[in-house]
Parts: structure tokens; sequence; C-alpha cells
């Protein structure tokens, strides 16, 4: 490792050395939207003769150094008409663009010299973007669109099955997972259990998935970044947009603080499926609410401001004996500012909160829990060459940990108040990150994150003898909490822990001719905070905990290489990667560990390690009245957990075992077609390995009581998945562009109501005092109908 990172290091001095002798100019702007003056990411500005050119960030900026001379320039934007035009540079230009929508049927421009695509000749390997409209296009359950579910139709991407929260990608599990909503963490992605995902899709503007090769801007997860920004408004006129389905609805407004400086976006989801039990004489609530809000304002040329919030809540009553209140809650303030045409930065400063109450009427208690953190992040990104960028910066997060505060509902309840101990961090990150296209057909990308995390003091601490939390008893070949010998307390100013590691990254492409490549990555990452769950889908209920004085951090090691073609000017396109990544201090659970309300969650959890490997397959048809993808993944996911002496047994006798998320087969087909300019249809078909389980194999009796003996862990599965859901949009109107605009989304889930497995329990029949397996499903086919406008 150690080699790699001199390598960084000495390759950075000298490229930053030899391009700054060079003499050029800059040609640098900003890319907006020519209806909203939204600002669009990822926009290609491309130099035909050089067969060169760069694409803009986040927030729309772009910048290329360039030799003096005549160039012909070419922008162009899924969706959106391409722009060509000649510029003469012999100084420093600074022009900014407005693309139109494609749907307005401008003068075609038709471009006859053959363009390399950037996605081909950029290093940049496993990463799946997603726009607001392809995700709508995707049938989902009740008519909601919803990212969560798009996502998992990607390869190298699963669920838990139906009606669970998350997602796992490549084997991972969900904690491993980084969730950004504007650069704000998101804890759970989910509403009503799975149902849906808080993300709103009307207020979402972009999304990137990154599976491997991760820059390292992004830290403190090993599995996967889930990239998303949110609109910014529209700064020229007011609009509305929404919808209203059969069990939620929607409504997203937007406009001008100050016409072309400033703009607003407030955004609404509510379900209200709850409101018609009473109908039916049921007692019971369900419903979940959000609030996405974004005010953007231009100060001048140099410098814009942003401030972004989300808030959502989840609600769930059954009569008056169980309610149920979760949900996250960011706000995020961002300021833009351009030092001078090549060097652009974004400072941020971001609060988040994932809150959990849960009240049990019939035992007279409540249970409150959650984490908080307060994050400040510094970014540079500096256009040095055209051939050279750099980005670098550093982050720093306060974390406060509640794992629950337990109280009475009730005075007479006879329920003592317990706290369990909260716990606090410190993360700090420092980052540089370089894009080098060494040639025409060779490009790297390179980089260094270095990483701390300080366990800070906390009010209480158990000690344990040869500091072993969990001991192992020889006579039962089982493991056991050991007794604390001592509890320590600290200042909360004390550092009780403290981790440090370095983490390189580095991703290569060779361009094999001007529509395939092949391309490389390498990259480690390290993980500080642990999700601890008793199931396979995690619930509410979970709690994270940092890693510290007896827990260790996660650090992966993942290596990708693939083959990437397009066909017919990129009207398809094949990506074809294979994968092996290995986890160091995976925990995992001993038999019969208890999880909820734990105050010393250490004595019931072992350290392990993991590893994934696999091949995927996308085929994508990017244009034309039929669009979609094929999607395969191959892949295998195992946890060991050895003993820590040759006389202990570890899990599953120190054996590799299938972790919940092994998925060794993963087919998802996706298309959309256009029929007419009033008719368009859509349909997914999905095909999963049935999710991994414990069985029992036997059973024996002791005293009269018929107990199972259970399979080695994970050795069994659910039956396999399969699915097919169809829709279909209708839009009464489709040439109509100004006024109330409206279309209706006819859909079906589970189109020939396959009963898929979420789970297969074990118990005795007491009608017929026969032990029985009872499979549980959630969805059989659902019907939906929803209607949407705009204005």
């Amino acid at each position: 490792m150690y080699k790699i990172i001199s390598c960084i290091i000495v390759t950075l001095c000298f490229n930053l050395l030899v391009l700054n002798a060079q003499e050029k100019y800059t040609f640098s702007g900003t890319i907006l939207e020519e209806k909203s003056n939204e600002s669009l990411i990822g926009v290609n500005i491309i130099f035909p003769e050089l067969s060169t050119g760069t694409t803009t960030n986040e927030y729309g900026f772009y910048s290329i150094t360039l030799p003096k001379g005549n160039y012909n320039i070419v922008i162009s934007y899924l969706g959106y008409n391409s722009i060509t035009e000649t510029i003469l540079l012999s100084e420093d230009i600074t022009k900014n663009y407005a693309l139109s929508d494609s749907a307005e049927n401008l003068e075609e421009i038709i471009i006859t010299k053959n363009i390399e695509k950037l996605n081909i000749k950029a290093p940049q390997m496993s990463v799946n973007k997603l726009t607001s409209n392809t995700i709508k296009d995707i049938p989902v359950v009740l008519g909601e669109s919803d990212i969560i579910k798009a996502i998992t139709l990607l390869p190298g991407v699963t669920s838990a099955g139906e009606g669970a929260s998350g997602f796992n990608v490549r084997g991972g599990a969900v904690d491993q997972n980084l969730i950004l909503l504007d650069e704000a963490i998101i804890y759970n992605s989910s509403h009503l259990f799975g149902f849906f995902s808080v993300f709103n899709p009307d207020a979402i503007k972009d999304l990137k998935l990154y599976k491997g090769g991760i820059p390292s801007r992004y830290g403190g997860r090993v599995s996967s970044v889930l990239d998303i920004y949110q609109k910014e408004g529209n700064s020229k006129e007011f609009h509305m947009n929404g919808g209203i389905g059969i069990v939620s609805s929607r409504l997203l407004a937007e406009g001008p603080i100050k016409k072309d400086k400033g703009s607003f976006l407030f955004g609404g989801r509510s379900s209200y499926a709850h409101l018609f039990l009473p109908l039916f004489d049921n007692d019971n609530i369900a419903y979940f609410y959000d609030l996405n809000t974004k005010l953007s304002y231009k100060i001048n040329n140099r410098n814009n401001i942003y401030l972004s919030g989300y808030f959502g809540r989840d609600v769930f009553r059954i009569q008056d004996t169980f309610e149920n209140i979760y949900g996250n809650s960011v706000l995020n303030f961002r300021w833009n500012h351009l030092f001078s045409d090549k060097l652009f930065s974004n400072l941020s400063f971001i609060y988040s909160d994932y809150y959990y109450d849960l009240k049990l009427n019939f035992v007279e208690f409540e249970w409150v829990s959650g984490i908080q953190n307060f994050n400040l992040k510094y970014d540079f990104k500096h256009y040095i060459a055209d051939n050279f960028k750099l980005q670098y910066g550093w982050n720093s997060i306060y974390y406060k940990f509640n794992p629950g505060d337990i109280k009475p509902t009730v005075e007479s309840s006879g329920i003592n108040p317990f706290k369990l101990t909260d716990k606090y961090a410190f993360e700090n990150a420092f980052y540089l990150d370089a894009e080098h296209k060494i040639s025409d057909k060779l490009a790297l990308s390179y980089g260094l994150r270095f990483s701390t995390f300080h366990r800070l003091g906390q009010d209480e601490l158990n000690i344990y003898e040869n500091n072993q939390a969990v001991i192992f008893n020889n006579d039962f070949k089982i493991y056991e909490k050991a007794a604390p010998t001592n509890i320590e307390t600290y200042k909360r100013s004390d550092v009780i822990a403290k981790f440090f590691n370095i983490e390189p990254r580095a991703s290569l492409a060779f361009q094999l001719n001007t529509t395939s490549s092949i391309k490389t990555s390498y990259n480690r990452m390290s993980q500080y905070l642990h999700l601890l769950s008793n199931t396979n889908s995690p619930t509410p209920l979970d709690v994270w905990t940092p890693s510290g004085k007896y827990i260790k951090p996660q650090l992966l090691d993942q290596f990708a290489i693939g083959y990437f073609k397009n066909f017919n000017d990129n009207t398809y396109s094949l990506e074809v990667e294979s994968f092996f990544k290995t986890i160091k201090n995976r925990i995992d659970y001993i038999d019969g560990a208890d999880l909820v309300a734990n105050n010393a969650i250490e004595q019931v959890i072992l350290n392990g390690k993991a590893r994934a490997y696999g091949l995927e397959f996308l085929l994508r048809k990017n244009e034309g009245r039929f669009k979609g993808w094929l999607a395969y993944t191959l892949s295998k996911s195992e946890q060991q957990t050895k003993g820590r002496t040759p006389n202990e047994l570890g899990i599953n006798n120190g054996n590799w075992y299938k972790t919940p998320y092994d998925k060794m087969h993963d087919i998802s087909l996706t298309g959309s077609y256009e029929l007419n300019n009033k008719w368009k249809f859509s349909t997914n078909f999905l095909f999963q390995t049935g999710q991994p389980a414990t069985f029992p194999n036997g059973q024996y009796q002791f005293n009269g009581i018929i107990i199972p003996n259970y399979n080695n862990r994970n050795s069994n599965r659910l039956p396999a998945y399969n699915r097919l859901d169809i829709s279909a949009t209708y839009t009464p109107k489709p040439t109509k562009n100004r006024g109330w605009q409206s279309y209706w989304v006819f859909g079906i889930y589970n189109a020939y109501n396959r009963k898929n497995a979420s789970s297969i329990n074990f118990g005795r029949n007491y009608d017929t005092g026969v032990n029985e397996a009872t499979r549980l499903s959630i969805f059989g086919i659902v019907p939906s109908i929803s209607y949407n406008f705009k204005l």
C-alpha cells in the first residue's frame, strides 16, 4: 500500500510542476436550463479537433484550459438540444450557456464529425446515473415513483425483499451505504418500513450511485455512495407540479425570489390510506409525510448561496397499544465561491438527525433513540489544465448517539426510567483527488484520503478482563457475555479510542478505439459506524453505534476491472465489470444475541471478515422510442468469524458462511416504449436467487418441550424471487406546454400475482399438534392509478 501512496504523491508533484510551466488559456462558465435557470450537472463540453472536453460539476460550473487557437465547441446533454459554435481562444474566456429542452423541437443540429464519447475515455467506473424522468418511467408498487426501487434494477444492487428497507450493493450490508441528500447524511432511506423511499422524485435533480472506484472525496462507508442533489428552483417564473395517487399525494412549488437571481423550492408528500380505515372499523394508523425545501441566491458571478432541508416522519399505531414515530431531519447551508476561472470551492455547514420514538402503552413505557451529527466540509475543484484536474478538501463530523431513553408513560406504571449511555465521536478526513489524461488513449484518476476517528468520553464504560467482552464456555461450547470487572467514567473531552487510516484510490481507463475501453480500479475505504440489527432487513428499531474500545472500524479493499463499449453513436452501450472485495472487522452476533435496549452491545458481538466477488453485465438502449436496459449479476458474498483461540469454535465452526445479502443470480429487464405522443408503456421484470436463511434440520424433546435443532448459519435459502410490473402513461394534451398540463399513470405491480416469500417461520400447529413451516408473502398483484400535473 505504501508503494501505491508514494507513487501517487510523486506523480502529483511532477504533473503540477510540468503543467504550470505551460502557457495556455482557460474557457469556463456555467451551463443552465433555459426555462428555469436550474444548473445542469454532467453536461458535455467537447472540442472535436482535440478529441478532448470536460463536464459541468454539481453546480453547473465548467472549466478547461487549452492552447491558443480557433476551435469548434459542442455542448450536449441528454434530453436537451445541443449547441455548436466556434470560439477563438486567445485569452481567458468566461461564457455561460442555457440549454433548451429537446421537446421544444427547435432546429436540429447535426454533427457530422465522429466525436469520442467522454464516458468511454473517463477513468471513472462502477457508477450508475439515473435521471428523474427515467425513475418516473419505472413501474413501482402503489403508483409512487421510488428512487430506491429504481436503483435495485441496476447490476450489483439488490434489496432484502418486498417491503424491506434499504438496499444492498455488491454483497454488502445496508449500513455500508453512504446516502447523501444535498451532501447531508440520511440514516434511514425508507418510509412505512420499505414501501416508499424518503426521496420525493419531483424534487430530485441528479442521482449517482458509486459501487466501486469511489473518489477520495467520499468516505465513511465501505460498500457504496448514493449521492443525490435536489433541484434549486426556477428563478424565472412560478411553477407547480404534483400527483394524486391511491394512497399518497405530492405537491411541489418553485419560483423566483428575485428574477434571475434567487429561487425557492418547496415540496411535500403524504400518504392518507389511514383516513379510510375507520370506515372498516379499523382503528390502526400507518402514514408518512415529508417536506423538501431549497433556497438559492446568486450574489454575483463568483458567489452563490444555498439553504436546503428535508424533514420526514412516519407514524404507525395499532389501536391504543402501540405507537411508533420515526424519521430524518437535515439542514444544509452552502456557499459556492469562484476564486478564479480555474478554482471552484464549496463550503457546507450540515446538520443531520435521525429520530426514533416507540410507545408501548400496554406495558406503559416509551423508548426514544437516535443519532445526530454536525458536519463542516470545504471542497475545492482546481482545473489546472485540459488534461489535469485536482479536487481536494476536508470534512469534520461530530456525532451524538442516543441508543435509548426509556421512561414510563404514566406515573403509576411501575416502570423505572432508564437511560442507555450516550456515545460521542469526532470524525475528520482530508482528501486529494487527481484526474489525469496521460494521452489520447490513457486516462487516470488517483488520490488519497486520510481519515481519523476519535471515540470521545462517556458517562459509563465497562471494563473487562483481558479486554474480552465475550467469553467462550468450553463446557457447553457456546459464547456468553463477560461480566465487567469495573466501570469507568470519562469527561466528554477525553478520548477513549482513536483510529487513523490512509485510504488510497486509483482508476485507469485505456481506450481501445473510439467506441470501447478497458477500465480498472482499486479503492480502500474505512467505516467507523455500525448498524446493530437482528433482522436481514433493517428496521427503524435498529441502533447505530460507533467504533471504540471493543469495536474496530471496518476496512475495505476492492478491485474491479471492466469493458465498456458504445454502439451506433451511443444508441446502445455495454458495460461488463468484475469485482473482488474484502472487508476486515465485520461484526456478527453470537447465538442468542439480544440487541434491544442493550447497554453493553460489545458482549454479544464478534469481529470477523467478509468477502464478495462477482460479474456484472449491463446492456442499455439510450435513444429511440424504445429505451431500457438488461442487467445481470453473478456474485457471491460470504463472511467468516473464527475463534480467537484454538479452543474457540467461532461462528459456523470458523468456516465461511453466506451473508444475508448473498444472491448468486440477479436479473432485471427494464424498458419503456413511446407509442405516440399520448401513450407510453413501461415494464420491468426481476429474478433473484432466494435470500439466505437458517432452517431447522431436526428436533429433540427436553422436559416435555420440543426444541428445534438448526442448520449452520445461512445454509438455506428462501425460494427464488421473481416479479413482472407494467404501466401505461397517458397524456391527454401532449403538445400543450403552457398552463395546466397533466398525465395519468396506470400500473400493475406483480402482474402475474407471484406470492414471493418474505420469510418462512417454523412452529407448531396448535390445532393438529404437528410442526409446520409457514411462508409469509407481503404483496400479490397490486393495481394503481395516479393523476399527475404541472403548472
